[in-house]
């Protein structure tokens, strides 16, 4: 499994990076005051139960009387009635805002990510996409719905309680304030060493996150080629790797926080000697001891809490940054406002102005390298396609044969020079316009979790089940429906698992025919279909692109003899251009290739035959 080199994230603590998710908690502010506004009110009921504590003691206790303990115990409870109601509310507050804001940041990133151009998607794996919409959005969201709160909560609670016992003896609160510098040198000290290690951990686990779905994905080509061994080698490699990132950030959270602890404990045993003696001498009731006790032994917890808050706090900006890392990749193809303004986006098409295409295209001197690439794939390149003229691209396997398709679809633009579709540069119109004209068959078709009808059916989502199954018998598809126990309502599994490339290829070719589109692009399209399903599809091939320009990206260079155009591509560069006589009689590179192939296929079929007249 590759392994893939991941941006890293070593910004110090920022409220810069927090700031940019402002805009996500806005449509929750309700929820937030209300929940801000019940902590508030829950601290002050934590701040007073020992008041009443104190009440209690002077006034029962010491006096050795029940006179007024009714009213008193009415009031308590009811108190404490209220904080129970608060709580639930609070609660629910939270949740609310757990659940919403989760789910709105993995709205705003799938939505991103329809935008983003193939570089993007070329270049980083489904599994740190997935960690980041999923793991990171989730961190996000519980940290934001009760790590803000209870840090808000503690910090209200703590700075009320010193208040309290600022004006109920300020010497003995002094003592219990020591405290407050020593746990801000700390949280300096730890939180840049805290947040490295918890980043750390946030990369790993996208890598393990990635590896896990390779492993899963590619089961059967792991077993194939036997490398379970290596596969869990490699995993194990890597959990290892975040168990100790994440060991290394444990250590440090289990010295910082028993240390905050240590330097509580001492402050306590203070007030508690100091106190006691100033009750026996008359210079404090007893009652206002029990209170600085009370606050002494119960403060610290959320100072701790306040400190691992914070710690927590400062773990997450990493998944902040690596959430709006996302949210802010920009694609490498972009429509202008006023294209935008005109045709619409991909979410709010203005389909009333969209123009039919007709399908002249022309590369008007066009160079392009790829936008990780280091030379020229194409170089002051010239081409006149006009409509309704069949294309075939043929080379040897890596030779840049998808180049060419891929400039003209728009999923890269060139670096210089211009594309035109139907005369206009077609960075005048939209990307969606563009796309939605092009009928595309790949080597590798995707096929979505359904039926094989809805999946035909995304080719035309207003489609009828006739056009659909008509679709379908034009290019054979219906015997895969056929096959299956329920038909076309028969569900092909996640990513079509339970259909073979070949039947995927023709379901892919159904949905492209269904959208009747003005330019089709058929990117080795029968690479995996047999040879008797091959030749009806080429029937219907010849049949239905009349009158469509066509790109037909060919494996089996005896499928494109009947090209209007064959562009013979080498090493990322056209070299020859011609139809297939033209290019035989040349005797170049492309007569070299045939000449190959039909010796190979020749000597593939004597083969067969002589292993069917050979008697078992």
């Amino acid at each position: 499994m590759a392994t893939y080199e991941e941006q890293e994230y070593k910004k110090p603590f920022s409220f810069r990076s927090w700031a940019k998710m402002i805009p996500f908690f806005k449509p929750y502010k309700k929820y937030f005051l209300t929940t801000m506004g019940l902590n508030i009110f829950l601290a002050g009921v934590d701040i007073l139960v020992p008041l009443f504590q104190s009440y209690a003691i002077d006034r029962f206790i010491v006096q050795n009387t029940l006179d007024g303990l009714m009213p008193f115990t009415l009031v308590y409870v009811l108190l404490i009635a209220m904080q129970t109601v608060s709580v639930y509310i609070s609660v629910h507050a939270a949740t609310t805002i757990e659940m919403n804001l989760g789910r709105d940041l993995k709205w705003a990133q799938f939505e991103h990510l329809q935008t983003l151009s193939f570089s993007y998607y070329n270049t980083t794996p489904v599994g740190y996409i997935h960690a980041r919409v999923m793991s990171d959005t989730l961190r996000i969201a519980s940290m934001v719905a009760w790590g803000l709160v209870d840090m808000f909560w503690a910090f209200i609670y703590v700075t009320a309680v010193f208040g309290v016992m600022l004006f109920l003896n300020a010497g003995l609160a002094l003592i219990i304030m020591l405290v407050v510098p020593a746990i801000a040198c700390l949280t300096v000290y730890f939180q840049n060493r805290i947040l490295h290690w918890n980043r750390k951990v946030r990369k790993i686990n996208s890598q393990i996150t990635s590896a896990y779905h390779e492993g899963i994905t590619g089961v059967k080509t792991s077993k194939s080629m036997v490398i379970e061994k290596d596969n869990d080698r490699e995993f194990f490699s890597k959990t290892t790797q975040m168990h100790q990132s994440a060991s290394r950030s444990a250590k440090l959270n289990a010295v910082y926080i028993p240390t905050i602890l240590f330097f509580g404990s001492v402050a306590s045993a203070i007030v508690l000697a100091k106190g006691g003696n100033m009750v026996q001498r008359n210079l404090m009731q007893l009652g206002t001891l029990s209170v600085f006790i009370s606050y002494a032994v119960v403060l610290f917890e959320p100072i701790q809490q306040l400190a691992r808050l914070l710690s927590d706090l400062i773990s997450c900006q990493a998944n902040i940054e690596r959430v709006m890392d996302l949210l802010e990749q920009e694609p490498n193809v972009m429509d202008k406002e006023e294209v935008i303004a005109k045709y619409g986006d991909n979410f709010t098409a203005k389909r009333e102005n969209w123009e039919r295409i007709q399908g002249d295209v022309v590369f008007e001197d066009v160079s392009f390298m790829y936008p990780d690439g280091k030379e020229y794939v194409l170089e002051h390149f010239n081409l006149h396609i006009p409509a309704g003229m069949n294309v075939a691209i043929v080379g040897e396997t890596g030779a840049g044969k998808s180049t060419l398709v891929n400039l003209m679809g728009r999923f890269f633009e060139p670096t210089s020079g211009r594309i035109l579709i139907d005369g206009v540069d077609y960075r005048e119109r939209s990307q969606l316009w563009l796309h939605s004209q092009i009928g595309y068959v790949l080597q590798t078709p995707h096929l979505f979790s359904g039926t094989v009808r809805e999946n035909i059916r995304y080719g035309r989502l207003s489609a009828t089940d006739e056009e659909v199954e008509e679709a379908a018998r034009q290019v054979s598809a219906d015997v895969v429906a056929k096959k299956l126990e329920q038909g076309y309502e028969s569900n092909v599994g996640e990513s079509g698992g339970r259909l073979s490339v070949g039947e995927k290829q023709l379901i892919s070719f159904a949905r492209a025919i269904l959208a009747d589109p003005a330019i089709f692009v058929l990117d080795e399209a029968t690479s995996s279909i047999d040879t008797k399903t091959e030749l009806l599809i080429q029937n219907a091939v010849s049949r239905l692109l009349k009158g469509h320009t066509s790109f037909v990206i060919a494996h089996r260079l005896s499928t494109i003899r009947q090209a209007d155009l064959i562009l013979v591509v080498k090493e990322g560069r056209i070299i020859e251009r011609g139809n297939h006589q033209e290019l035989l009689q040349a005797g170049g590179y492309y007569r070299e290739l045939y000449s190959r192939q039909f010796e190979e296929e020749a000597a593939m079929q004597a083969f067969a035959e002589n292993c069917s007249e050979t008697p078992v």
